[in-house]
């Protein structure tokens, strides 16, 4: 069953209620009050200009723990050559702009609306959306954004002008920031390459609601 939000009641139904895909809901909007609560509940945000707002909690999440990270012999070689700098937090909106107009194999268009910018944009400003940035002779080549939760990163998107430019963004992220669980939400060969898998929702939520008292190691 697909639930109906509307904009004037802020909810969502559990997670476990979604379907086989994952998708859970329709409508509602991108309010920071919404978008909050939704990540909160290990909800997402998932369309495109020609659908309505559709919102997804997949039974099983593809993740990232970064003490488990694997970094190739020839990654190591790159990211000792200095070839990049990596900021955090200092072009957010570049970064957003980037994810949403660099061309991608097998994929017609953009799920990151104009709309969709606005809102992370404004998550953003508010403290609670953060970006990676890579750079080269001052010009950005590379980086992702994403949504901090407790210690999780939800991560959104990323992006390459150049080789392994958002590679070098992942593991900066794994190796700089306190994050317990990076949240990759959709399976790349990429991002599996660098050691992340399945687990299931309720491992997930556990991930999401543990405490700062190291709980979350007793989930691995």
């Amino acid at each position: 069953m697909i639930f109906e939000l509307s904009e004037d009641e802020l909810w969502f139904p559990e997670p476990e209620l979604a379907d086989e895909d994952g998708l859970l809901a329709i409508g509602g909007d991108l309010s920071a009050e919404r978008l909050i609560l939704a990540y909160q509940c290990g909800i997402f945000p998932w369309f495109s200009e020609e659908t309505p707002i559709l919102w997804y909690a997949p039974h099983q999440r593809f993740v990232l723990l970064p003490n488990q990270l694997k970094i190739s012999k020839s990654m190591h070689k790159l990211l000792n050559s200095e070839k990049f700098s990596i900021t955090f937090d200092t072009a957010f909106s570049d970064v957003i702009k980037s994810c949403a107009s660099i061309s991608r194999l097998d994929q017609d268009g953009t799920w990151i609306t104009s709309d969709m910018q606005e809102a992370y944009i404004n998550l953003y400003k508010l403290g609670i959306a953060h970006s990676v940035e890579v750079w080269e002779h001052d010009q950005l080549v590379g980086g992702l954004y994403g949504i901090h939760i407790n210690s999780v990163f939800c991560g959104e998107s990323m992006f390459s002008k150049v080789s392994n430019a958002s590679k070098a963004a992942l593991i900066w992220l794994c190796q700089n920031k306190t994050y317990k669980l990076i949240d990759c939400q959709v399976h790349t060969s990429h991002l599996e390459s660098l050691g992340a898998g399945f687990i299931s929702m309720d491992q997930y939520l556990n991930f999401l609601n543990a405490d700062k008292n190291n709980e979350w190691e007793s989930l691995n």
